[in-house]
């Protein structure tokens, strides 16, 4: 009995991983793998056994919805200063980047994100 409820506990383990690798690696795909893993969440969350999962998956999508918000924001840069506009974007990718390695260093080390 034991090992089914450890069993379901850890089923979506290796599935935060993967979407924690797709958010992370998301510079080389020009975003794309930020949606893949913005719509599993959306997709998936119900399913999750525990707050620590919660907290986790929460954390990703608030990373991601408020890096969106602040490229959008930032967008007119591009369209009157390239430069201010390039680094307004490194500056969001850099903090997202960020965002991602912390949640998943934590991740891995079994500590639950704050929310």
């Amino acid at each position: 009995m034991t090992t089914d409820v450890q069993a379901y506990r850890d089923e979506p383990r290796t599935l935060t991983h993967v979407m924690y690798a797709l958010h992370t690696i998301t510079w080389f795909s020009g975003g794309i793998f930020s949606v893949i893993a913005i719509v599993i969440n959306l997709l998936k969350s119900g399913d999750l056994p525990d707050d620590f999962y919660r907290s986790h998956w929460r954390w990703q999508a608030r990373t991601f919805w408020f890096a969106l918000l602040w490229f959008v924001v930032t967008a007119p840069l591009w369209f009157l200063f390239v430069v201010p506009g390039w680094i307004a974007w490194i500056v969001i990718g850099l903090w997202y980047l960020y965002r991602c390695l912390r949640g998943w260093i934590a991740f891995n080390d079994r500590r639950p994100m704050a929310v």
